[in-house]
């Protein structure tokens, strides 16, 4: 039934963050061994709101946000920093469309990887961590899949 409402304007995730205790590392990490660009640096007081951009992913961003005041208390801060660091929080996925290639690029500038490329489901993975604990799973894409 039409009551004279328009559709919503389009909408989507722009930004989603990761914790990490040393945002200038991860920082280094993130742009200087998996190739992503800085978004926004900015500072109030001390807290900093860092975003990173993959430069084939223009529309949507990765917060690099370490967690404490103002958005955390103390105890809070050690417990996230506790959880990222043992693996504990859920992984994020990279799309490549090789994954045994970027698997090399990536090791070749110092990545670590929890898991070499594998086949399964139709498709080829590899894991790795950022130096705060972050895992990732690196997915190529079955051919033909336009997810």
């Amino acid at each position: 039934m039409d009551q004279g409402l328009t559709s919503p304007p389009p909408c989507g995730v722009g930004v989603a963050g990761v914790y990490v205790p040393d945002q200038d590392e991860a920082l280094a990490f993130y742009v200087d061994k998996l190739g992503f660009r800085v978004h926004t640096d900015v500072r109030n007081g001390t807290y900093r709101w860092l975003t990173v951009q993959h430069p084939e992913q223009p529309g949507f961003q990765l917060g690099l946000f370490c967690p404490g005041p103002p958005i955390h208390d103390e105890a809070t801060a050690q417990a996230l920093q506790a959880l990222v660091a043992k693996g504990a929080m859920p992984p994020l996925v990279l799309q490549v469309r090789d994954c045994r290639a970027a698997h090399a690029h990536m090791q070749a500038r110092g990545v670590e990887f929890t898991q070499e490329p594998v086949e399964r489901y139709g498709q080829v993975d590899a894991g790795f961590r950022d130096p705060a604990g972050n895992g990732w799973k690196m997915i190529q894409r079955a051919q033909g899949d336009r997810a």
